[in-house]
């Protein structure tokens, strides 16, 4: 067996069927049945398990969102790169924060987001159910139909713009604050042109893929990043020295 093959059985085995069977579980539990309930207790599970990472992962931004004024500073007093770059890593220093401490966290956490994608991808696919555990109830069948009128089988334009939305809000969200009294330098400032590209690209994104895929895939999206935004929200509240360190 080569690597790729390896690191496929890993993630199926450790991620892929743990979430699948959850989901089964849950929806052969609750007393309607319904795919679309069972599709929200899991992401709200999963969402609470990851809660410490996606909370380093949001102060982090939050910390380097704060330094952006001291940056910008340091690029117009310094003008040599060399020099900027020494002025810069003395101010993480300073101020306790490290660039890619942000990142960690978020690549922990991608395999997991991977394999919950995949689960409410394939999730509707009856011939799925053959990942299931021995112990876990086989359902004669599973319902599509949602709250009495989703078919989350089918894309469903509503759900995949209300996720390209949400999208957008939270992105929104995540991006340092322009500072009025910071100068536009005459040079492209290309943090900023990633960041405003980031911010219109990723909810287009969101949308195309919604109108394409089953509901299911759009209803954990919606949920998902909704519960970002509150979580975005409660770090936003707390006091500017908190880091994340």
């Amino acid at each position: 067996m080569n690597i790729f093959a390896t690191i496929g059985l890993v993630f199926h085995e450790v991620l892929y069927r743990p979430l699948f069977n959850g989901l089964i579980l849950i929806y052969n539990y609750l007393p309607i049945h319904d795919l679309g309930l069972a599709i929200i207790l899991l992401t709200v599970l999963v969402r609470l398990v990851l809660y410490p990472l996606i909370t380093k992962q949001f102060r982090s931004q939050k910390a380097m969102s704060a330094l952006q004024p001291k940056l910008q500073e340091i690029k117009k007093k310094y003008p040599n790169k060399e020099e900027q770059t020494k002025k810069t890593m003395e101010l993480y220093k300073e101020e306790g924060v490290h660039p890619a401490s942000g990142c960690l966290p978020l690549l922990i956490q991608l395999p997991v987001l991977i394999a919950l994608y995949q689960v409410f991808f394939n999730g509707l696919d009856p011939k799925s159910l053959s990942a299931l555990y021995s112990w876990v109830a086989k359902p004669e069948t599973i319902n599509h139909i949602a709250f009495g009128f989703l078919d989350l089988a089918k894309a469903n334009v509503v759900l995949a713009v209300t996720a390209g939305i949400a999208q957008f809000v939270q992105t929104k969200m995540m991006l340092p604050k322009k500072q009025a009294s910071v100068k536009k330098s005459d040079e492209p400032d290309i943090a900023s042109m990633m960041n405003t590209q980031s911010l219109y690209v990723m909810p287009i994104i969101t949308v195309v893929i919604g109108l394409r895929f089953p509901a299911g895939l759009s209803l954990y999206w919606v949920v998902t990043t909704l519960l970002g935004i509150y979580q975005q929200i409660l770090i936003n509240k707390e006091p500017s020295n908190t880091t994340a360190k």
